[in-house]
């Protein structure tokens, strides 16, 4: 469904807009370096993101990476099933939207 992700692909992405892709190349590097939270942590809330926005290339990416770091498959599932808690309770504390909306926010009788 999704085209494979290529060097070809990294270069022309390059090529088109130079200055964009050094600089998000730079970032990325500086986001991911070893600093207060280890390199092997910070893949594996990479991996619980990834998961979150649903983004098939940084899925695989960073659990590869996350694996090479010394992420184990049962760390990575954790941190998928802390993704899958984490999308959820968002959709259940934005009920609250719905519940305003219908004016059941306030108690019977209570203004709104």
């Amino acid at each position: 469904m999704f085209p494979e992700a290529t060097p070809d692909l990294d270069k022309r992405r390059a090529e088109l807009a130079p200055k964009p892709a050094e600089a998000f190349a730079a970032f990325s590097k500086a986001v991911f370096a070893e600093g207060a939270l280890d390199e092997k942590t910070k893949q594996l809330i990479a991996v619980a993101v990834a998961h979150v926005t649903q983004c098939p290339y940084c899925i695989k990416g960073h659990t590869k990476v996350a694996h090479r770091k010394g992420a184990s498959p049962q760390e990575v599932m954790e941190a998928v099933w802390v993704a899958a808690e984490m999308r959820a309770g968002g959709a259940y504390a934005h009920s609250t939207l719905a519940l305003d909306t219908l004016g059941e926010t306030h108690p019977a009788g209570g203004q709104h």
